[in-house]
């Protein structure tokens, strides 16, 4: 399963990243995210962990993730080490003229009784990943 979706957002790259890279945002603008919250103190650096709480179809997923590579101001990529639903996503955002286009690459095999959805759960990501980054531009473009 691999999705990638690309969003204009009418606000700077350099704010979109910093967004984008703080997980405890991800209940802000991600539907059914609960809580997002780091383990430890300091900047984000690869190894930077965090758990999250979700709900997906009625299900409780609890995930730790980890950050596994960053280029400030451009790209973060995180991998699940802890959950039912593992997955890896980089999350990126290139400057353009009216703003920049953040881009969602994200991919994974679904486990437990997720697993049993197999061939619908690629559309169903990318559905709900488009909705969740036109969700996160208008929050972003209503605050500037």
């Amino acid at each position: 399963m691999k999705v990638t979706i690309r969003q204009p957002i009418k606000r700077p790259a350099a704010e979109v990243f910093e967004y984008l890279a703080d997980a405890s945002n991800n209940p802000k603008w991600q539907k059914g995210m609960v809580a997002c919250t780091w383990e430890g103190d300091g900047p984000i650096a690869v190894g930077s962990r965090y758990r999250q709480e979700a709900q997906m179809m009625g299900k409780p997923i609890v995930s730790l993730f980890e950050v596994t590579a960053l280029e400030p101001g451009r790209s973060v990529s995180i991998a699940t080490i802890e959950s039912t639903f593992p997955i890896q996503v980089t999350r990126s955002v290139e400057e353009t003229p009216d703003g920049c286009v953040a881009q969602a690459d994200v991919s994974g095999e679904p486990g437990g009784c997720f697993a049993l959805l197999g061939p619908l759960m690629g559309p169903m990501l990318r559905s709900a990943v488009t909705k969740d980054y036109k969700r996160l531009a208008s929050l972003l473009e209503s605050e500037g």
